[in-house]
């Protein structure tokens, strides 16, 4: 991985450079141009990876991390082309540039506990749908493909077949339903419902079609329901960054790891004693707590990076999802880092001066734009 200054100096370089021509008069013999600065505004050229649609175009063959082929080898995984959807229904990225390799350590700051919405940004790629890299198009992510009806009464959702969770178990339309059933309307968990899954006051209905199809039904015509899908909302914001941080949010969940601390599914007294005897108040605090991605190292998620040491210690750390479920145009399952250690820093300051001293590899979030020439003078 590269230090953090040369990580985040490289896209200011370029930044820089599409700034660096102003408008004037054009004059016979110009003087020497002026050493580049960093202007009033910080647009440059808009990229990003594009997501290929086209199942003629998927890759046919498959490889994986080293890490993970090693304990493939070992029987401890099965091997890849089991871990990935059905070869029609993957999620293929062609990267900006050039195909990534494997490994690395990417290594950021955070700041304590509250700090959630860090991993969110770098970790929350389970939306059911989401938008392309310009923010302006709608694409899919979780689902494959998205129906809205003519009248806009109903959205409906198609899941990619052979998904998995990231213990290996399958990702359904069941687990949509066991959220929708047990989680958002159990008022002891949920007691407001989500206005984005409302249309003018009027609660909206999922509904399961088959394994891999959950319409979204609502009263009135409510066309725009697929942006809250897309967007960062409770309804559409995925699991692991929701489910946690707003709520027990994001649409779905994995109801077979969730069903052991829900009354319903043994009994109250069961599932209070259990919260007793790990701390908590009550069975909703347990349920909480397990629920959030952050917290808990044992919760199955569908993003490209999995906790292994909570947010709660010195030392926030996630390493690569086995069974996550997109792959590059070469037929490489993501991601291509290995894990992501986050190391505590006692406030913004501290974070900014270890950035400075190169002991980040890329960081925004805590990074004061002020300080953007100190990290170009030490790049």
């Amino acid at each position: 991985m590269k230090s953090m200054s040369s990580a985040f100096v490289l896209p200011g370089l370029a930044l820089i450079a599409a700034l660096a021509m102003g408008s004037g008069t054009a004059v016979a013999q110009p003087a020497a141009p002026a050493p580049a600065k960093i202007g009033s505004s910080l647009i440059g050229k808009l990229e990003g990876p594009e997501i290929i649609l086209d199942a003629k175009a998927f890759p046919k063959t498959f490889k994986e991390a080293p890490i993970l082929a090693a304990q493939v080898k070992d029987g401890k995984l099965p091997s890849v082309d089991k871990r990935l959807p059905e070869p029609s229904q993957l999620f293929v990225v062609k990267p900006l540039r050039e195909i990534g390799k494997y490994g690395g350590n990417w290594r950021r700051a955070f700041t304590g506990p509250a700090d959630h919405e860090n991993g969110n940004r770098i970790n929350s790629l389970d939306k059911i749908l989401t938008f392309d890299y310009t923010g302006t198009k709608i694409i899919p992510s979780l689902a494959r493909d998205w129906k809205v009806s003519d009248d806009g009464k109903t959205t409906t959702i198609y899941l990619r077949k052979g998904s998995k969770w990231s213990d290996g178990k399958p990702f359904t339309a069941d687990d949509f339903m066991f959220w929708y059933q047990e989680i958002y309307l159990n008022k002891n968990i949920n007691p407001t419902p989500f206005f984005e899954f409302q249309i003018n006051g009027k609660d909206g209905v999922m509904k399961k079609v088959d394994d891999y199809t959950v319409a979204f039904e609502f009263p009135e015509p409510y066309p725009f329901f697929v942006s809250q899908l897309a967007g960062s909302t409770a309804i559409g914001g995925g699991f692991a960054t929701r489910g946690g941080f707003q709520n027990f949010g994001g649409a779905y969940c994995p109801a077979h790891y969730l069903k052991q601390f829900l009354p319903k599914f043994s009994s109250e007294e069961a599932v209070t004693k259990k919260a007793k005897d790990l701390g908590f108040d009550s069975w909703v605090s347990l349920l909480k707590n397990r629920y959030s991605w952050a917290l808990n190292n044992e919760l199955p998620v569908m993003t490209p990076w999995k906790t292994v040491s909570p947010i709660n210690t010195p030392t926030w750390s996630m390493e690569r999802n086995p069974y996550f479920w997109a792959v590059d145009t070469a037929g490489n399952q993501l991601p291509y880092i290995d894990r992501i250690t986050m190391t505590l820093a006692e406030n913004t300051e501290v974070a900014n001066l270890r950035a400075i001293a190169g002991e980040y590899d890329i960081q925004e979030r805590h990074m004061g734009l002020a300080k953007l020439p100190v990290f170009l003078e030490n790049a």
